[in-house]
């Protein structure tokens, strides 16, 4: 006969019990020693990790395993009670305790994840490459947009076994097709779809930043040729995470390829413009006669190629505004590409000097101008050129190569105030226009 040492109602708590709950707490303490004395170290180990976040994942791992200990009792003692019952389901006490268990392990999960292995990942790669400033800013992007994509995935997953645990998966809407399809609604379908959906971005995201990444580094392609093939591979992914959706759904595909094919002749006439752009896209994205990163002179508009859209591209003026264009318009219409070939640039600075001025030291002050200027190439070499004899001055023009396209114009400025000193310094004086007028008078018969 078991000693009992209390009872609470039907509830009799023995020996046995206390035994098994010793055994329990001895477990969920040596688990707890395990994971905070030895796994956590090791994970963290040569990471840049503060004590802060430290504390704070050790503190969320013990909850994880206070539950767990909980749910253990409430097995061992056989107390799982019903909290609420409907007429399909009886909601124990064991459910409530899983769901915070599962809610505390996709945190864990997420915090080890984002924490010590996408920062880490991007950290460990910009010091290696000591990146400028925009590459570093596109980095933080890119790493807050895949945590925003892994955190969307656990909190759907969190869902689906909410839905599970709790056997509330409701149909929305449900219909048996001709062909024998059930094309169903279910709130699980719906959640499913949204998972297929954030599974190809994070696919997207490991090919493209790991695979590809490394690729890119060792062939050295460079920045308009990656983002063409980045945007190739993100269309295919996508494309079939929509096949698998409409799958998900009971949609056919093929009736739906044989009815959108129809659609498309009829949408295609009245949106012509549209699939003009769309196509001119994939044009751009093929044939790279623009490329991200090429500067663009578009009328009186000079501006960075930032991105190649399926409609449009961003381009970014000197004035730092993004302007729109539609994609035809690039491939279609007159359009400058001055860094299609060579990032490299020839420009001019002309200046008029007054008649009796040593044209040698005008020739020489020009190019020590020019060779001075830290954003000018020095090779090829800067040189200067004597146009003409013109009305009223000596016109000279100094011809200079330069990478810094978008802020010519002030490296431009910068040269004439150092131009117009060096002539004071020497006494060459650049001359105003001027006429003289001779009036000669009537003789006198």
């Amino acid at each position: 006969m078991k000693s009992i040492l209390f009872s609470i109602g039907d509830f009799d708590f023995t020996v046995d019990h206390v035994i098994g709950l010793s055994i329990l707490v001895l477990f969920c303490w040596f688990l707890n020693s395990l994971l905070i004395k030895w796994l956590v170290p090791k994970l963290t180990n040569k990471k840049d990790v503060s004590n802060a976040y430290l504390k704070d994942v050790i503190r969320q791992i013990s909850i994880l395993v206070f539950l767990i200990f909980v749910l253990l009792t409430i097995v061992f003692l056989d107390i799982n009670q019903v909290v609420f019952k409907t007429e399909d389901f009886d909601y124990l006490i064991s459910h409530f305790i899983n769901l915070l268990i599962t809610i505390q392990l996709l945190r864990i999960v997420f915090w080890f994840v984002s924490n010590l292995y996408i920062h880490d990942y991007y950290s460990s790669r910009d010091e290696k490459e000591k990146i400028g400033f925009d590459a570093e800013k596109d980095a933080v992007e890119q790493e807050s947009t895949v945590n925003r994509v892994f955190r969307y995935i656990l909190s759907v997953l969190a869902i689906l076994f909410v839905l599970n645990l709790f056997n509330i998966d409701l149909s929305l809407y449900e219909n048996t097709l001709e062909n024998g399809r059930t094309l169903s609604f279910k709130i699980s379908n719906i959640l499913i779809s949204i998972l297929i959906f954030l599974f190809a971005q994070l696919f997207v995201w490991l090919f493209i930043q790991i695979i590809l990444y490394s690729v890119y580094k060792r062939r050295k392609v460079d920045k308009g040729a990656q983002f063409a093939i980045n945007q190739l591979f993100k269309y295919v992914v996508f494309i079939i995470a929509f096949i698998l959706i409409l799958d998900n759904l009971g949609l056919d595909i093929t009736i739906l390829l044989g009815g959108a094919a129809a659609l498309l002749v009829g949408i295609g006439l009245g949106l012509q413009q549209t699939f003009n752009d769309f196509i001119s896209g994939l044009v751009l994205l093929f044939e790279r006669t623009v490329a991200v990163g090429d500067v663009l002179e578009i009328g009186p508009i000079v501006g960075t190629v930032k991105k190649i859209g399926l409609r449009a591209s961003s381009i970014e003026t000197r004035a730092n505004i993004t302007m729109l264009v539609p994609n035809s318009k690039l491939v279609q219409d007159n359009v400058i590409n001055w860094t299609h070939f060579d990032d490299k640039v020839r420009f001019k600075l002309s200046v008029g000097v007054a008649y009796g001025s040593d044209t040698q030291l005008v020739k020489k002050i020009l190019i020590e101008v020019a060779k001075k200027n830290p954003y000018v190439s020095q090779y090829p070499a800067p040189f200067v050129r004597f146009n003409e004899f013109a009305d009223s001055s000596l016109n000279f023009t100094v011809f200079f190569f330069s990478r810094n396209v978008i802020v010519i114009e002030d490296i431009k400025s910068d040269m004439r105030f150092e131009i117009d000193k060096k002539f004071r310094e020497n006494d060459i004086s650049i001359p105003f226009p001027q006429q003289d007028v001779w009036i000669k008078s009537k003789p006198k018969e």
